[in-house]
């Protein structure tokens, strides 16, 4: 298995030669393409267990339409699962997956990097 700085190097050099095909960090870089996905996956592990009213207050700027487009975009990357409850009346939740749950570190990371360097 590569270090850190053998792929950082790896994928520098794959860069400069034009060939970004090579570099193993596209297929997270494109799996975190979109305004809300990150903000929307941290509010469900936050919630642990979130339903779509309890998302669209956590997160006031996004549209519904927007948010149903996330979680369906969060739900096939396997990031999420969605629960139906078929009661009356019929209701959704949306919990993280083990895949996703995995995230939670690189959360962290993020956040002590924003605390550092004071962003608000």
């Amino acid at each position: 298995m590569l270090t850190l700085n053998e792929l950082m190097t790896q994928a520098l050099q794959n860069s400069a030669n034009c060939d970004n095909t090579k570099n193993p960090l596209n297929s997270v870089f494109e799996l975190f393409r979109g305004k809300w996905k990150n903000q929307v996956l941290f509010e469900i592990i936050a919630l642990k267990k979130a339903r779509f009213g309890q998302l669209a207050r956590a997160i006031p700027k996004i549209t519904n339409t927007m948010l149903s487009s996330t979680l369906r975009e969060l739900e096939k990357d396997g990031l999420i699962a969605r629960t139906q409850f078929n009661e009356i009346p019929p209701h959704v939740e949306y919990a993280i997956t083990e895949k996703g749950q995995d995230l939670l570190a690189v959360y962290y990371e993020m956040y002590k990097w924003s605390v550092k360097y004071n962003l608000k």
